[in-house]
């Protein structure tokens, strides 16, 4: 198992992430609010996290909307998937978004968010003249079949 160092940073004490099933890919992240904020529709907020991650080398951190909220609030986040590369040490914070109808209030410690933590491949490029055909070539949005 991988294990993953965490630093609480701020003032304001959060839980340790953790996964809420013993199947769950990602880890809940928990807003380090001293007081709830209300997002109208529309607007945005940097929501901290209060923690610092020391992720190894070759996995990176990816930073996901959480589904209930984004169903039952329209709450998402900007960036979505945010990565957090494995040479980052500073706080994690939340770029949450309101799609939805009605304000939405972040309580402090509400789950805003999960990590999942991912393997990743860096690739050597190189310039070319041409690149290998394909069926689909150059079609692009929609050229797979109907939006």
């Amino acid at each position: 198992m991988l294990r993953l160092k965490v630093k609480a940073m701020g003032s304001v004490p959060v839980p340790l992430p953790a996964y809420q099933t013993a199947s769950a890919a990602g880890l809940d992240l928990c807003a380090a609010l001293s007081a709830a904020i209300t997002l109208s529709p529309g607007a945005r907020a940097l929501v901290p996290t209060g923690l610092a991650f020391e992720i190894p080398e070759g996995y990176e951190g990816q930073v996901r909307p959480r589904s209930g909220l984004a169903l039952k609030s329209g709450i998402s986040i900007v960036n979505a998937p945010g990565t957090i590369d494995a040479d980052f040490r500073g706080e994690v914070g939340i770029v949450l978004i309101n799609h939805g109808e009605s304000p939405f209030v972040v309580e402090p410690l509400a789950r805003i968010a999960q990590l999942v933590i991912a393997p990743v491949t860096q690739a050597q490029l190189e310039w070319a003249t041409d690149l290998t055909d394909t069926a689909r070539a150059v079609g692009g949005y929609g050229s797979t079949g109907s939006l």
